[in-house]
């Protein structure tokens, strides 16, 4: 059972981090050089007067953090009347703002975009994590030999290898065999048929062996290094003096408890890994979040920005919530700690 203390402290830090991006993530676009306004409009002809228009239109003529101005005549409401309070208070109410160059709901936006990132995390971490466990366990239980030698070679090269390069590889060594940029092909078949999902697949292979690659090495590396330390314990050595298969040994034995150190390095590569989406989305075209980020940096589309990175921010820190706990589950010893 989980102590409801340790859950609460749990609950608490995570609800601390959490505001502590919520006002980094307004800040952070705030400081980038240049104009939205001016970079959205590049129409020479347009006055000054519907610039302001404009400005007032998405708030951007009010102050960023407090309106001084009516601080000092004694109102309040002031603390609330900036970019800053309007931002918080739309958070509250479940609204991440319009959009500066779409000009609709960075609600839809995101809605529209998210499952195809998901979708492409999802495959990429699913292929990582079974194929970095299975090959960590054969070069551990190989300890030594060239099968072991080779796994370790393979597996630090991939790791050091940056997400985009091994992705411009792939899309040369692929070309013209795999799809190698959008989701699917236009026109090529109704969208919700089997047809059309086939095709989502078959793009869905190269940006997802990409995001899978670097995972996978970790994972093989984390796996092998906890089963070569748990094979070397006391309690191995009774287990091969009963008769137990090396089936039964690793089964019943060796991948329970090699398994605690890679159930914490599976949450703390999910930061990397969405890193390596925006990575990956640009280098395939892949029509996800983070695509979306790398389009709307160059368009200084502050509202979608912020929504994007809040919404990648609170998927990191529930990910460590969850396993913080999974992990106090596994292993009662971290409740007291």
């Amino acid at each position: 059972m989980i102590q409801f203390d340790y859950l609460f402290r749990k609950i608490v830090f995570a609800l601390l981090t959490l505001a502590v991006i919520i006002v980094f993530n307004f800040f952070l676009f705030r400081i980038l050089p240049g104009d939205p306004i001016k970079l959205l409009f590049r129409n020479p002809r347009m006055t000054k007067q519907a610039q302001e228009t404009i400005r007032v239109q998405f708030g951007l003529d009010k102050p960023v953090w407090i309106n001084t101005e009516r601080l000092q005549s004694g109102d309040i409401g002031g603390i609330f009347d900036s970019q800053f309070g309007a931002y918080i208070s739309n958070l509250f109410q479940g609204n991440l703002g319009i959009s500066f160059a779409q000009r609709s709901s960075v609600n839809e936006i995101l809605a529209e975009r998210i499952w195809r990132t998901a979708l492409l995390l999802f495959a990429g971490e699913v292929v990582a994590i079974v194929g970095g466990i299975i090959v960590g366990v054969v070069a551990a239980w190989r300890h030594g030999t060239w099968v072991d030698a080779s796994a370790l070679i393979i597996g630090l090269t991939t790791w050091a290898l940056p997400t985009f390069f091994l992705g411009i590889i792939l899309l040369v060594i692929a070309r013209g065999v795999l799809p190698t940029s959008g989701m699917v092909e236009p026109g090529a078949a109704k969208e919700g048929t089997i047809e059309y999902w086939l095709d989502v697949g078959r793009h869905l292979i190269l940006p997802a062996t990409t995001l899978a690659v670097g995972s996978a090495s970790a994972y093989m590396l984390i796996m092998r290094s906890s089963v070569v330390e748990v094979l070397a314990e006391d309690y191995i050595l009774t287990a091969k003096a009963k008769g137990l298969s090396n089936i039964q040994i690793l089964k019943n034995h060796a991948l329970k408890n090699a398994m605690l150190p890679m159930v914490t390095i599976i949450a703390l590569n999910l930061g990397y890994v969405v890193g390596g989406a925006i990575q990956v989305e640009t280098v395939f075209s892949w029509p996800g979040i983070g695509r979306l980020i790398f389009d709307s940096v160059a368009k200084q589309d502050y509202p979608v920005l912020q929504g994007a990175f809040l919404l990648l921010a609170v998927s990191v820190i529930l990910a460590n919530l969850v396993t913080d706990v999974l992990y106090s589950i596994l292993d009662p010893r971290i409740k007291a700690s």
